[in-house]
């Protein structure tokens, strides 16, 4: 099981990884048992929408989809 750093408390938590945010009962479930959500994202558009939910700590991209990295999360967000 993976694990990730709890903020500065210094504990390592498990966290849940996801290819999607479409489990929205996944995702709450994993928020309130305290557990960080990461999600895999390979589009813009998943990265968006992975970032909108607050359950999310964080977006992972593949390395063939670097370009995702260089996103302008404002521009995407607002226009």
């Amino acid at each position: 099981m993976r694990e990730r750093w709890f903020g500065s408390t210094g504990r390592r938590v498990p966290e849940i990884s996801l290819d999607d945010v479409s489990d929205a009962a996944a995702l709450k479930k994993a928020h309130e048992e305290g557990r960080p959500v990461v999600v895999r994202a390979q589009s813009a558009e998943a990265v968006k929408a992975a970032l909108v939910r607050p359950e999310v700590a964080c977006v992972v991209v593949p390395d063939s989809k670097r370009d995702l990295l260089e996103l302008d999360l404002t521009e995407l967000t607002y226009g």
